[in-house]
């Protein structure tokens, strides 16, 4: 059975920044994306992460929330993307959230929807044998200006036994 999977604009970003962007594909098939997360993503017009996305809306389906109304009632710490993804992820009850924005994730457990990271998403290529090692593609994303912790870095080092 098909899972649905709603990914917020820092993952796609991430993912594009290091040409995996089709990692969410080999995983999911397809996944979607709320409308602000296409405009946060086409923000920087001709970036990299818009240019991957355009390319692939084979599989990445931009949908809109039916509730507009309810945007309103979400913390204003997050972002238009993040809140977005949180209401589709209610609206269509989603399996996955995948977010990386630690409040946007709190506030998503906490309304028991199920989520994983970008970097989650790339151990789990790896399990499936999508991707050889996570270790380079990590080191990537940091050279990047993707945000890893030290802490992190050194558990998912664990996790993937690199």
């Amino acid at each position: 059975m098909p899972k649905t999977v709603i990914v917020n604009s820092t993952p796609i970003i991430a993912l594009s920044s290091i040409d995996k962007l089709g990692l969410l594909k080999e995983l999911y098939g397809t996944v979607i994306i709320p409308n602000a997360v296409k405009d946060e993503v086409g923000a920087k017009g001709n970036s990299k992460a818009h240019n991957q996305l355009e390319a692939s809306t084979d599989w990445i389906h931009v949908r809109e929330i039916n509730n507009v109304a309810h945007k309103q009632t979400f913390r204003t710490q997050l972002h238009d993307g993040e809140v977005e993804v949180i209401i589709l992820g209610q609206e269509l009850t989603a399996d996955i959230l995948v977010i990386d924005d630690n409040s946007a994730r709190e506030y998503a457990k906490y309304l028991g929807l199920n989520i994983i990271g970008t970097v989650g998403i790339i151990l789990l290529a790896k399990s499936k044998g999508f991707i050889y090692e996570v270790k380079p593609l990590l080191d990537r994303l940091i050279a990047n200006g993707i945000f890893i912790s030290n802490r992190l870095y050194a558990d998912v080092m664990k996790i993937a036994n690199e």
